[in-house]
């Protein structure tokens, strides 16, 4: 087991009414905030109301910014840069998903900054300074609500990068999994792999004896696989919409990966493909995953083999331990395929040729080889393309 620092300063205030307490929390850091939001469906479906409301009790003035994409462009990070200095706005408030919060925690750092903020995104500079941030969750998937991560994409050549820091923690998180209810089911079954894949970067490692968070990724994994078809037969199960609303944070808020060497070479691979094709993110790991998985399970069958026995419930003693490993991967393809998610490239309603996969797996690994529990130079990830077609 590895040594490790953990912390997390994110405060989570979970379930029913928490959107009530946006206003006070709002309050201890600013009187002045930028709301900055999707689509239609968060003003559609009354969340864009019920925050309005606490924050007027609470005497906070607002400037609005809405219009972030799936995929969060960096046009708009720009233009929540320009509308925080113009205003003179020292807090975000992010209502909505992963690409909501990620644009928020992208405007957080380029505020206080004098350069082009894509330098965060494009090296490894050094984030020192960043504005306070706080979200209010309506699509449990990506964990950005109390991760250290944000994932933004340059228009110009697809480029699908991330910055990292511990300053883009949030300071507090409204979840309301009531907030969940008019998901579609598609968003719901992405959602769901986003999260499977934040555990799965963790959980494959070549570590060894690091059995207590294997069982708390097990126990994770096990949670959406059970609850995700639930959510999407009963949309207003507030019970089922919980346990995926926590796994979501818990998933990607760090202690998964206490103590580990983790991979991350999945994403890496996908980001490619979603910055390139505008796909959604959740579903190309849906695709991707699986792909990786046959390409590497040979290094460590042990673990494969351990994944399809405490995830699927596999009985290792009836098959080969490579059989074994094999049909956990098997496994985990049926089940997104039970969710109506895409499970190979063909299934995309996009025109992918060679010389596509050529140039993905160069950006890919133009930095040097992805990954650690393997670590894949460009004619890896190539292949790995070439087996999710």
């Amino acid at each position: 087991m590895q040594n490790f620092t953990y912390q997390n300063r994110t405060k989570i205030i979970f379930g029913k009414g928490a959107e009530r307490e946006i206003g006070s929390e709002v309050r201890k850091y600013s009187d002045k905030i930028l709301l900055l939001y999707g689509g239609g469906a968060v003003k559609e479906y009354g969340i864009y109301d019920k925050v309005l409301s606490s924050l007027r009790e609470s005497r906070v003035e607002v400037a609005e910014l809405g219009g972030v994409q799936p995929n969060p462009r960096l046009k708009l990070v720009k233009e929540g840069i320009e509308l925080c200095k113009s205003e003179n706005i020292n807090f975000v408030l992010a209502v909505g998903g992963g690409s909501v919060i990620d644009t928020a925690k992208a405007i957080s750092i380029g505020v206080p900054y004098e350069g082009n903020v894509w330098d965060f995104y494009s090296s490894d500079k050094l984030i020192e300074e960043t504005l306070p941030i706080g979200t209010v969750l309506t699509i449990p998937a990506a964990g950005s609500e109390s991760s250290p991560g944000s994932v933004i994409t340059k228009e110009e050549g697809g480029y699908k990068r991330v910055a990292e820091s511990e300053r883009l923690r949030p300071e507090f998180s409204i979840l309301n999994p009531e907030f969940t209810y008019t998901l579609p089911d598609y968003q719901t079954a992405s959602g769901a792999a986003d999260i499977m894949s934040h555990v799965m970067e963790r959980y494959f490692t070549n570590e060894p004896r690091v059995g207590f968070t294997d069982r708390l990724s097990e126990a994770t994994l096990k949670t959406v696989i059970n609850n995700t078809p639930k959510a999407m037969e009963e949309p207003e199960n507030y019970s089922v919409r919980s346990q995926l609303m926590w796994a979501s944070t818990v998933a990607h808020n760090g202690l998964l990966g206490t103590g580990r060497i983790e991979d991350w070479a999945s994403h890496d691979i996908e980001h490619e493909l979603s910055g390139m094709y505008d796909i959604t993110h959740g579903a190309g790991l849906a695709i991707i995953f699986p792909a990786w998985m046959n390409y590497v399970y040979q290094n460590n069958v042990e673990r494969f083999a351990q994944f399809a026995a405490r995830v699927w419930n596999l009985d290792p003693n009836y098959f080969s331990l490579e059989e074994t490993a094999v049909e956990g991967i098997r496994k985990l393809e049926e089940f997104y395929r039970s969710i109506d998610l895409p499970t190979q490239l063909k299934d995309l309603e996009v025109e992918i040729t060679d010389e596509d996969l050529e140039e993905m797996s160069e950006k890919c690994t133009e930095s040097g080889p992805v990954g650690n529990f393997v670590e894949l130079e460009k004619e890896d990830v190539l292949n790995i393309y070439k087996l999710a077609q």
